[in-house]
């Protein structure tokens, strides 16, 4: 379709319509969106996310046996370990069990860790991060000299200190691990908040005389948060490698009935060179649902960038 001009004849209506791919008019989440639905990493990574949380949910339902059901302890022996057959599609584990079953299960067990752990990090730090960054002056210098002592602690270190304390169980898990990520949780948003603060929109409000803390609650939080998701997303990750690196340091559940990922690679360590599929199996699920985490994280963080929009 064309339009006239009185000097120049007909002009191409075309030639007024934004490119292709233009984002102007959209929200930032949505953009993000759009990119991440063009990214191939995100789209894999998505995948391997969504597969790795249904395997968890429906774990009940996927697994064929028991997580702790050892019955077949008398078909193993000190020089072998039944393998594949067609009752136990993985073959069995050292101590009798369905190693199928002991992998999905061990999926639902690392996503209620990494999830809990992930969301106590968060919380931990958003408060922090929102005092030093809210309210700024000696609340801002004194929350982050505490900061940059956790995060002179390597976060394994931390989480291993805590976890000897507080004793082998799960919930000890959770705590440690959280508690580890707190400090980069922290750092992370009040650095957010500080910049959004020099924006105008700030200035504008502040003009008005909106209060500091109507501003800060409503305005510059809210804007302030996408990096933190971001963060979270890669923490997930992060944890689930510690979840298994805790348990394989005999730091995690007593309990012989909760199937763990990191347990599993304990169990293996006698029967390395005999039969290392016993090892191979839970580690190929511990590095494909962190790359997956990892993937995700790396596309989302790349889509919520400003700079990347056309």
């Amino acid at each position: 379709m064309t339009i006239l001009d009185a000097e120049q004849g007909p002009i191409d209506e075309g030639l007024f319509d934004p490119p292709a791919g233009d984002e102007r008019g959209t929200s930032l989440w949505q953009g993000a969106f759009r990119r991440l639905r063009r990214n191939p990493s995100a789209i894999v990574g998505a995948v391997i996310v969504v597969a790795f949380v249904l395997v968890a949910i429906f774990a009940p339902v996927l697994a064929p046996y028991e997580p702790a059901g050892t019955q077949w302890i008398s078909q193993v022996t000190p020089s072998s370990v039944p393998g594949p057959s067609p009752g136990h599609l993985l073959g069995l584990d050292s101590f009798g069990s369905d190693m199928l079953t002991q992998l999905i299960y061990g999926a639902r067990q690392s996503l209620i860790i990494g999830v809990v752990s992930t969301t106590i990090g968060l919380l931990g730090g958003a408060v922090l991060g929102l005092i030093a960054g809210g309210l700024g002056g000696w609340w801002d210098t004194g929350v982050m000299r505490i900061v940059d002592i956790l995060l002179s602690i390597p976060s394994l270190l931390l989480a291993v200190s805590i976890a000897a304390v507080m004793g082998r169980n799960p919930f000890a898990i959770m705590i440690a691990i959280g508690a580890a990520q707190v400090p980069i949780f922290a750092r992370l948003l009040r650095g957010s908040m500080l910049g959004q603060r020099r924006q105008d929109y700030v200035l504008a409000a502040t003009s008005l005389g909106l209060r500091q803390r109507r501003i800060v609650m409503s305005h510059v939080l809210p804007n302030s948060l996408g990096p933190v998701i971001v963060q979270a997303t890669l923490v997930l990750a992060t944890a689930i490698i510690e979840v298994a690196a805790l348990s394989y340091l005999g730091l995690g559940s007593a309990d012989p009935a909760i199937a763990e990922w990191g347990r599993m690679l304990v169990k293996a360590q006698d029967r390395l060179q005999s039969d290392p599929r016993l090892a191979i199996l839970p580690g190929i699920c511990i590095a494909i649902t962190a790359l997956g985490f990892t993937l995700f994280g790396e596309a989302l963080r790349e889509a919520l960038d400003p700079k990347s929009r056309r």
